[in-house]
């Protein structure tokens, strides 16, 4: 006699219901708790594997002390990052300053437009009256933009603002990356056991492959983009131009986001040569910023691991997205996340696990298909 369907609700299927039902409202309430935490927790986890090979050398050389060497590899990155970090402060705010002081003394001198800027297409004759006006009567332009400046204010502030929390977040990012780093060993047969049960094949090759996309993302890609600004953002606070920090910033965005930062750096040198001359100073400048500009293309090769390179698109797509969805942290965050996803992705449709149809590739003879 067949059962009833009462019976079958009473059976198997209503235990399997109600364990998934309690296995999913527990992920949905522990996906709340630790939401406000999330990128926090994954910034950690992203610079502890990235920070390990470094702490085991000195793990090694401190008599086997995890403790220790994990302490010491984060005061090295906190002392690292304070450096840059104050002198682009303090060239922001000396800049502001300086404008300042420059607007409200008439200082500051604007030569007025050509007349060809007026025939320009769209933009030219608007652009030809502001240009103008700005060169007659910078100061009453700059009354009259007082207002709209007004409006934005709240935002540049809170950019800034933004900024600066995701600085202490870092920071903060890094002291929990000490911990994991200390507990490193413990946390790697962890990741295996985890792997094993959700693949029950290849569990180590996607631990090491997950582990090697994560370093060579951070290094290739975030590494290098912060040696780029370290390099020519020293070189424009030393030469004094205005809004250093604020160009130093944007070199960083552009090397995360894969953009060439020539884009930049070519105009501040023209820049420079213009209003200082071309002198001694000025010609090493301009050497060491394009070498510092072009830099990545010698990094690269050195930081990004042998066959672990990820489509610049994918890089983009993740710091643009990861910087709308949460923003500065994303912006590191969100090109190591979906590169890990590409590589598994790939990982999987390449290697496939035991069991699963073997890929055929297309336009194959049926010999060599059965061979």
């Amino acid at each position: 006699m067949s059962n009833t369907p009462s019976q079958a609700w009473s059976g198997p299927l209503l235990t399997v219901l109600i364990r998934g039902g309690l296995i999913v409202v527990l992920t949905l309430f522990c996906f709340r708790v630790t939401r406000p935490f999330l990128d926090l927790l994954l910034w950690s986890l992203i610079l502890s594997v990235t920070l390990y090979p470094l702490h085991c050398r000195l793990r090694d050389k401190l008599g086997n002390r995890e403790g220790r060497a994990a302490t010491l590899v984060v005061l090295l990155c906190i002392a690292v990052l304070l450096v840059p970090v104050y002198l682009l402060g303090a060239s922001l705010a000396e800049s502001v300053q300086n404008a300042v002081t420059a607007l409200k003394g008439g200082d500051i001198h604007i030569p007025p437009p050509d007349a060809s800027v007026a025939g320009w297409p769209l933009i030219g004759e608007r652009l030809y009256a502001v240009w103008q006006q700005a060169a007659v009567d910078l100061a009453g332009l700059v009354q009259q933009l007082i207002p709209k400046i007004r409006e934005h204010a709240l935002g540049i502030l809170g950019a800034l603002a933004g900024m600066g929390a995701a600085f202490l977040v870092f920071i903060g990012s890094l002291i929990i990356a000490g911990i994991i780093m200390a507990f490193g060993r413990e946390g790697h047969r962890s990741a295996q056991r985890i792997a094993s049960r959700i693949i029950s094949t290849q569990s180590e090759r996607v631990v090491v492959l997950c582990t090697a996309t994560i370093r060579a993302v951070a290094l290739g890609v975030i590494g290098i983009a912060f040696i780029q600004m370290l390099l020519i953002g020293v070189a424009f606070v030393m030469m004094g131009i205005p809004g250093a920090g604020l160009l130093a910033l944007a070199i960083l965005l552009l090397g995360i986001m894969q953009v060439p930062v020539t884009i930049l750096t070519v105009p501040v040198i023209a820049f420079v040569i213009v209003t200082q001359g071309a002198n001694l100073e000025t010609i090493v400048f301009a050497v060491w910023t394009l070498i510092a500009g072009l830099s990545d293309n010698v990094l690269k090769p050195l930081l990004l691991g042998r066959g672990l390179e990820v489509p610049m698109p994918v890089v983009l797509i993740g710091a643009l997205g990861g910087m709308v969805d949460s923003g500065v942290i994303g912006l590191f965050v969100g090109p190591v996340i979906l590169a890990v996803a590409y590589k598994l992705f790939w990982e999987w449709v390449e290697n496939p696990a035991h069991g699963d149809p073997p890929v055929i590739a297309t336009g194959a003879a049926p010999a060599e298909r059965q061979a």
